[in-house]
C-alpha cells in the first residue's frame, strides 16, 4: 500500500453570541475542488445539527455548543463527528445530537454503511447480531428489545474498528447517554468491500 500522510485540519469557530459557540473542522488538501466538497459536507452537517436543535424555537435557545472529534485520519480515509448541544429556556435539561461523516480523501467519496459492504451482504444483520450480543454482555437497558439497526445507521471508523452507534432516546434512557457499538473489521472480513474503507482498514500494514 502507498504511503498516506494524515490530512492536515484546522478549527474553526462561529460564535452566535454569550454561551452560543460552533467548532468544526477544516480539512487542508492539495486538491482545491475535494478540499471544497469535504468542507462544505462538513458545514452543511453542522448546519443541519444547529437547524435540529433550534427548530422553530430559537429564541429560547439560552445555550448552543458544537463540537467535533476526528475518528480516523490515516490510509486515506477521514472519519469524523460533530454534536451540537443545546439548552433551550426551562428545559429539564440540554439535548444532545451527534452525526458522522467518513471520507476518502484521495477519490473524494462520501460513504453511506452500505457502501462499506459487499453488495448483496446481509451487512444489517450481521452488525445487529454483534450489537445484540453487546447489549447483553454489557447488560445494556433498552427502551424496548433491540431487533435490528437501520440501513443507514450511524457509524465512524476508528482504526481497526467499526463504532455504530445510536442517539439520545433512540434505544436506550437518556441516562445512558450515545450507546455506542464497536466491532472489528476482522469479524466482518468476509462482508467487507476490499477497496472500501474497512477493507483498507483490515490490511496489516
Amino acid at each position: 500500500m502507498p504511503v498516506s500522510f494524515p490530512v492536515r485540519i484546522d478549527t474553526l469557530k462561529v460564535d452566535f453570541g454569550r454561551n452560543k459557540n460552533i467548532y468544526y473542522p477544516r480539512v487542508d488538501l492539495q486538491n482545491q475542488q475535494l478540499e471544497q466538497f469535504i468542507n462544505q459536507q462538513i458545514v452543511n452537517q453542522a448546519q443541519q445539527l444547529i437547524n435540529q436543535q433550534i427548530g422553530n424555537l430559537s429564541t429560547t435557545v439560552e445555550e448552543m455548543l458544537g463540537t467535533y472529534e476526528i475518528k480516523n485520519n490515516q490510509r486515506d480515509i477521514l472519519s469524523l463527528s460533530q454534536s451540537n448541544y443545546t439548552y433551550h429556556y426551562q428545559a429539564a435539561h440540554g439535548m444532545t445530537y451527534m452525526k458522522s461523516l467518513t471520507f476518502d480523501t484521495k477519490q473524494g467519496t462520501l460513504y453511506k454503511l452500505s457502501d462499506l459492504f459487499k453488495p448483496g451482504s446481509n451487512y444489517i444483520n450481521r452488525l445487529s447480531s454483534f450489537i445484540q450480543l453487546q447489549i447483553k454482555e454489557r447488560d445494556i437497558q433498552t427502551l424496548e428489545e433491540f431487533t435490528k439497526i437501520k440501513p443507514d445507521q450511524d457509524f465512524y471508523i476508528a482504526d481497526k474498528t467499526l463504532v455504530i452507534y445510536f442517539q439520545l432516546y433512540e434505544i436506550t434512557p437518556y441516562v445512558f447517554g450515545f450507546p455506542m457499538f464497536p466491532i472489528s473489521v476482522y469479524n466482518l472480513q468476509d462482508i467487507l468491500k476490499e477497496d472500501g474503507p474497512l477493507g483498507r482498514m483490515a490490511v496489516n500494514n
